[in-house]
């Protein structure tokens, strides 16, 4: 099957009358079937390392939507968890993490070999839903790019500004360095273990990209996706990868090239013309409606699908989100994107 999955050909570079379309957290709280197994689950990260429960809410939008792909239902925190960090989250909150804040908080993480112990429910959840999805369904797995996951371990939480981990990289530049590398190497062999398992597609996502500015950016979100891309590239041969530099700007323009990913993921603080233009002459891209129309719907959801996929005509496209779906979206608006994006197919 894997010649005539969509989102598998639209990686290759084929251009598609109908783009290919999946949702970034499509599996969550916007949906009430999500919520029930949730409750069923008992809390967040019980339902992460319950395999069956897992690939449940990953396949729950798959029946109701038909999306051309799954993404693997888990936490870009579950890694630094596995490194050793304490992970917890708070209701209504988010995540919380112990932080990295001096040589003492790094000497006592875990090394990259001990991982598996902690993250082997994750690759059962891939195993079930390789068994389980539909056969033209593409399985995406994932996990967060080394910026993004150091700024977490370092703050603790989410931040605004991504302030304490800019102080740390300028204040501790060679401690931050090697946070920087141990992520990297983890990440390396959690991807590598998902595609043992059966993922199809991997993407990494840079959800803080956009904080790093110039040589930062270069050496902080470049140059770990590079390293990342060419080990899993090197292991296997064939199977695509997405980047996802968030708010990146400028920083978009050669990041194929610069990283070695198949695809670029683009958010919405760039149009779709800006994106065609500058980005998918390098190769796919994937994105970029805003995710707010999932919440508003009405004819302006209708104009912008067709304005994005349009815009994105002329080359390799996957038709997504320019972020993640927000809890407050409207089922019934999603239904009316993916409606639009087919009409005429």
């Amino acid at each position: 099957m894997a010649q005539t999955k969509t989102i598998l050909r639209a990686l290759a570079g084929e251009t598609l009358p109908t783009p290919p379309i999946w949702m970034m957290r499509q599996a969550g709280r916007y949906l009430p079937e999500y919520r029930a197994t949730r409750a069923q689950a008992g809390d967040f990260l019980s339902l992460c390392y319950n395999p069956d429960l897992a690939a449940e809410v990953t396949l729950q939008p798959i029946r109701r939507y038909g999306f051309d792909a799954a993404i693997l239902f888990a936490d870009i925190l579950l890694l630094p968890q596995a490194l050793g960090a304490d992970l917890w989250f708070v209701t209504g909150e988010g995540p919380r993490l112990s932080t990295i804040t001096g040589e003492d908080d790094f000497a006592a993480l875990k090394g990259v070999d001990a991982i598996h112990d902690t993250l082997s429910p994750i690759y059962e959840t891939v195993k079930i839903l390789s068994r389980e999805l539909p056969t033209e369904t593409t399985l995406i797995g994932f996990a967060g790019a080394p910026w993004t996951v150091a700024t977490y371990m370092i703050a603790g939480r989410g931040t605004p500004d991504q302030g304490p981990a800019h102080a740390l990289r300028e204040g501790n530049e060679a401690l931050f360095a090697r946070l920087i590398d141990l992520i990297t190497a983890g990440t390396i062999e959690y991807l590598d273990a998902q595609i043992q398992a059966g993922a199809e597609v991997v993407k990494i996502f840079d959800s803080w990209a956009g904080s790093l500015k110039g040589e930062a950016f270069e050496t902080y979100a470049v140059e770990p996706a590079r390293k990342i891309t060419a080990a899993l590239k090197k292991r296997h041969p064939h199977i695509p990868i997405i980047g996802f530099p968030r708010e990146a700007g400028d920083g978009y323009i050669g990041f194929h090239a610069k990283t070695g990913v198949d695809c670029v993921a683009l958010d919405n603080s760039i149009t779709p013309e800006w994106g065609a233009k500058h980005v998918q002459p390098d190769g796919c891209v994937q994105g970029n409606l805003a995710s707010s129309h999932m919440v508003t719907g009405g004819q302006a959801l209708i104009d912008e699908v067709r304005h994005v996929r349009e815009a994105f005509s002329n080359g390799p496209h996957i038709f997504n989100l320019g972020h993640g779906i927000t809890p407050d979206a409207d089922p019934e608006n999603v239904a009316l994107m993916i409606e639009t994006l087919r009409e005429n197919a």
